[in-house]
């Protein structure tokens, strides 16, 4: 009988060993790797790395939370009840945990006291849900995997065990996170069985060396300078402790000496050479070991160290949308699917009652600067109007689809709800003629000079944060404005035509919130509240196109305070956080000798 010679399909190379039972590495294989809890906590208080690995996607996940869709007060209501359960704060605990143990559950409480059974939302009512209640997996053990192919939980728990108790919890009244997934859980044993890794357990190699490599670093820092004196007969003359004692009073002679006037005095016979260490390198050795990391936690370098893109030409938005993209999946694909069952009840819980046309849509984390969102409304804008000027379409249908392309790219925010009030207040079969939102002195359409603002009408408001925050002398309130355009060159004001994004009746309101800041401006003493308004700053630049002239490079909406701002410490200040609302745009010609009253 022939030898039989089974041939791999592979690359093999007898010379190089390559391939081959010599091959070095043909031993590499991967083992099972365990993390325990304590290892992860000691991971997680110790190493800024692994911290971070487990703290910012879960931060970014629930910081902008979500919008919901449906009426104002019915918004209300939600948002209200969400605040009550703690909700966003109860999710990114669970997260954290989740991430950082392997899993976590929030528990939905809703007093019924037998928890085995399914969770029924159509049997919650207004205030149904109690509270919510944080759990990791050592608190929560699952039972067995279900194998009826027919139930919804198929492949997985049955129900979860409360700790050291007879308690079993049905999946459906728990919000369920999985650190890192397992592919199977039929392979899994131990403490993993129903749930997941720790994020930790893949990436914590890379961790570890990285911390390794920034404390050998720091080691070498003490190390930098060392300075060597060769002395003749040195090693012979330790012997004698007489000349041991001799040499300490010898060198730290030699180092008084050098401290005092930076010379050294040294025998004809000594050397002395200092040797310092080259640190050129490490800095990119330092990268690569934070770069991999990074990689390893799937977080940009942009976002995991805080620090700005290197490189000619490096802005980090590509990256930094990557990864928003990245956690804008997970909202939708794990975060989403786990809160159903809760979303249901919460509605109910708010509303005593589930419409059906109520949903939620995710809060972009990308945030679009206010010149891009200008520069969009305006590109949107120029193509409403040239359908409109072709004619091609019927005008009621141009107008819904207008309305509807507006909104979805939140050009012009509230205009839904304006336009359905709007219609509520027209009596049916009665056309009532808008009004005019801008106020223009204008006796003929000769070019002139443009001086366009919006005055504020709750200037009282303002006005009294101010008097709070220290400031003596302010504005009077029928002086608190907002200038939008400042044109010293000439053009024809029926150029710049109408403010479309304003209210019904011309008026304008910028929301409470967002970046607000309180600084000095110009060489007059002015101090200015500044706040961001895409309606104002999209206006702006269409006066601009339409020839208007501006002083400076760019535009940002602010209300001016004050001209003796006194001794308030202006790094001190609260800024005024409230809504801001602002009467019809008026237009005049500048006024170059116009001079604030102040109270």
């Amino acid at each position: 009988m022939g030898t039989i010679t089974y041939l791999a399909d592979k690359l093999v190379n007898l010379v190089s060993n390559m391939g081959t039972g010599r091959d070095k590495s043909a031993s590499s294989t991967y083992a099972p790797v365990f993390m325990t809890d304590e290892q992860a906590i000691h991971a997680y208080r110790g190493s800024w790395m692994a911290r971070k690995t487990i703290d910012i996607p879960a931060y970014d996940s629930t910081r902008k939370w979500r919008g919901w869709q449906a009426d104002k007060d019915q918004i209300g209501l939600i948002e209200a009840e969400e605040k009550r359960l703690g909700i966003k704060h109860k999710l990114l605990e669970a997260q954290i945990k989740a991430r950082l143990f392997g899993g976590a559950a929030v528990f939905i409480g809703t007093g019924e006291r037998d928890t085995s059974q399914p969770l029924n939302p159509e049997r919650i009512g207004k205030g149904g849900i109690k509270y919510l209640s944080v759990m990791t997996r050592r608190q929560l053990s699952p039972t067995e995997i279900e194998q009826d192919v027919q139930s919804e939980y198929f492949g997985r728990p049955k129900a979860y065990r409360l700790q050291n108790s007879a308690i079993d919890i049905h999946p459906s009244r728990l919000i369920i996170f999985v650190g890192a997934k397992l592919p199977d859980q039929e392979l899994v044993t131990g403490n993993e069985y129903g749930w997941g890794d720790s994020v930790l357990t893949a990436i914590l190699e890379s961790v570890k060396q990285a911390d390794a490599t920034m404390a050998n670093v720091a080691s070498m820092v003490f190390e930098a300078k060392v300075d060597v004196i060769r002395i003749p007969g040195f090693m012979d003359g330790l012997a004698d402790k007489q000349y041991e004692k001799l040499v300490l009073e010898r060198l730290s002679l030699a180092a008084t000496a050098k401290g005092i006037n930076g010379t050294l005095l040294l025998d004809k016979e000594e050397e002395y050479e200092t040797k310092t260490a080259n640190f050129g390198t490490l800095p990119d050795i330092m990268d690569r070991f934070l770069q991999q990391v990074c990689a390893a936690s799937d977080i940009p370098a942009t976002r995991y160290l805080s620090q700005a893109p290197a490189g000619m030409n490096a802005s980090g938005e590509s990256d930094l949308a990557n990864y928003y993209d990245r956690i804008q999946s997970s909202q939708e694909l794990d975060l989403s699917p786990a809160m159903a069952v809760f979303d249901e009840c919460l509605i109910r819980s708010a509303l005593g009652s589930r419409p059906a046309e109520i949903y939620y849509t995710w809060r972009l984390l990308w945030q679009i600067k206010a010149t891009d969102k200008a520069t969009i409304g305006k590109t949107t804008a120029d193509m409403i109007k040239v359908l409109t000027d072709t004619k091609l379409f019927p005008e009621e249908a141009l107008s819904k689809a207008a309305q509807t392309m507006l909104v979805e790219q939140d050009v012009v925010p509230g205009l839904e709800t304006a336009m359905a009030d709007y219609a509520a207040s027209t009596p049916e079969g009665e056309e009532e003629e808008l009004p005019s939102n801008t106020q223009q002195t204008l006796s003929d359409a000769a070019p002139r000079t443009l001086y366009v603002s919006r005055k504020v009408t709750n200037g009282e408001e303002i006005l009294a944060w101010a008097r709070s925050q220290g400031f003596i002398k302010t504005l009077t309130a029928d002086d608190l404005h907002v200038t939008i355009a400042y044109s010293r060159d000439a053009l024809d004001w029926m150029k710049v035509g109408d403010d479309w994004a304003s209210n019904s009746d011309g008026t304008l309101t910028v929301s409470a919130g967002g970046a607000r800041l309180v600084e000095p401006l110009g060489d007059q003493g002015a101090v200015v509240l500044l706040f961001n308004s895409s309606e104002l700053s999209w206006r702006h630049m269409s006066i601009r196109e339409a020839g208007a002239s501006w002083d400076y490079e760019e535009y940002q909406p602010h209300i001016t305070i004050t001209y003796e701002p006194g001794e308030v410490d202006l790094k001190a200040i609260e800024p005024y956080r409230g809504k801001i609302e602002f009467g019809p745009e008026v237009f005049e010609e500048l006024n170059l000798d116009w001079k604030p009253s102040e109270e």
